[in-house]
């Protein structure tokens, strides 16, 4: 007899096991599953929302719009909030993360006034889309920019910040970013390739501000009209996008009485404390790790996949890299890329091409590396990082070179 496995959360796992095993997906979006690292390209117009579909699960079509409201462990069946009861043999948590809101004045309880989205969901993505098409389309005298272009603020300037200001301002906005930390990408990038990337950005028409606080929105008839930095500094604005970090959604099993911290607790099997549910991406907290990164959540549900169809696999963490195409700049990072004392450190950069190659060295390992420009070494790097091998006996510098030095 064949198991009923469902999964809850149609996003890049959910979606990846759909492809390899016959399972109900139930997806509380109403699109179907969807690359959510191709985003930025929707905003800026390079790809159509169809496009970055993902593969069509092996069994049944995902159930779109399905929003589950409660695991009864004891009869193993989900709930739905349309009232529908899904019974499982084996249940697959795959809810994701939802986007961070800061504690600033103007979002009461939570809510977003008109003109003020996260960046997270196609939904997301296509708001913005129609707030930058009705700006272009505005009469005069309504509110713009000196130009009459519309006037964005992104707070945040990790990765998805970078990517949302890079699109709104290839279509036109003007956009400024609001970064608290000292530089941009702070979790990849050291100060070095940060400065590059904020010199690229600079380049295309983004005003960039770090270590700047933001304190609140000014709102007015419920939409935003401003942005209140700590300083007492306003800046006018028609679009504010928040990109101030993901958390992952751990409700469902915070109320079916399972094991969280940061995340669902999973063992190498993905297994939650109940032996019949299970957890993967954004949402699963491995040997006490979040990830939020697509690379780990395709290989937890590969990984998944091959325990469920009776296979012996174990997951023992992901070594990931995260990757990041901008118009006229790619940028690459994995590991450690700032060295602790006794590590040894190469780099090359050449300013005049926004080019720039650092690795870090821990004895004969290979712990980190950042690129920016020509990525044509980072293949090669990657592979000897992910393998966590003796580096070759050769001089650090080639590990710089196209061919990474093997």
């Amino acid at each position: 007899m064949s198991s009923r496995i469902v999964v809850v959360g149609g996003g890049t796992a959910g979606a990846r096991l759909a492809e390899r095993l016959p399972v109900t997906v139930l997806g509380e979006e109403p699109h179907a599953p969807y690359n959510r690292v191709l985003l930025a390209d929707v905003l800026a117009g390079r790809y159509g929302p169809e496009v970055i579909a993902l593969p069509s699960p092996r069994g049944e079509p995902v159930r779109r719009g399905a929003r589950v409201t409660g695991i009864d462990r004891a009869a193993r069946v989900v709930h739905c909030a349309d009232g529908e009861a899904v019974a499982y043999d084996r249940l697959v948590l795959a809810t994701g993360s939802n986007p961070v809101l800061p504690p600033l004045r103007g979002l009461v309880g939570g809510a977003l006034p008109s003109g003020v989205h996260a960046f997270r969901t196609l939904d997301d993505c296509l708001a913005l889309d129609a707030l930058l098409r009705a700006a272009r389309a505005q009469g005069p005298g309504e509110p713009a920019g000196a130009s009459g272009a519309v006037r964005a603020v992104v707070i945040g300037g990790g990765l998805l910040g970078v990517s949302a200001a890079r699109a709104l301002a290839s279509r036109g906005a003007e956009v400024v970013l609001a970064q608290q930390g000292e530089h941009l990408m702070e979790r990849q990038l050291d100060a070095n390739a940060a400065e590059l990337l904020r010199g690229h950005l600079e380049a295309r028409g983004v005003e960039v501000h770090t270590e700047c606080r933001v304190r609140g929105l000014r709102c007015a008839a419920g939409a935003v009209r401003a942005v209140e930095l700590a300083d007492g500094f306003v800046l006018d604005a028609d679009i504010v996008v928040i990109a101030c970090g993901v958390r992952p959604r751990t409700g469902l099993a915070l109320e079916a009485g399972l094991d969280v911290r940061r995340g669902i607790v999973v063992d190498d099997q993905l297994r939650t404390s109940d032996p019949y549910i299970h957890a993967v991406g954004d949402c699963a907290e491995h040997e006490g790790r979040l990830y939020g990164l697509a690379g780990a959540a395709l290989e937890q549900a590969d990984v998944l996949a091959d325990v469920l169809g009776g296979g012996d696999a174990a997951y023992r963490g992901t070594r990931a890299l995260t990757r990041l195409s901008l118009e006229a700049l790619e940028l690459a990072a994995f590991g450690e890329t700032t060295p602790l004392p006794g590590d040894d450190t190469v780099q090359l950069a050449d300013a005049t091409r926004s080019a720039y190659r650092k690795v870090v060295v821990r004895g004969d390992r290979l712990v980190g590396g950042v690129l920016l420009g020509d990525l044509g070494a980072v293949d090669a790097l990657a592979r000897a990082w992910e393998v966590d091998e003796d580096l070759p006996p050769a001089p650090l510098l080639h590990l710089l070179t196209h061919d990474g030095g093997f």
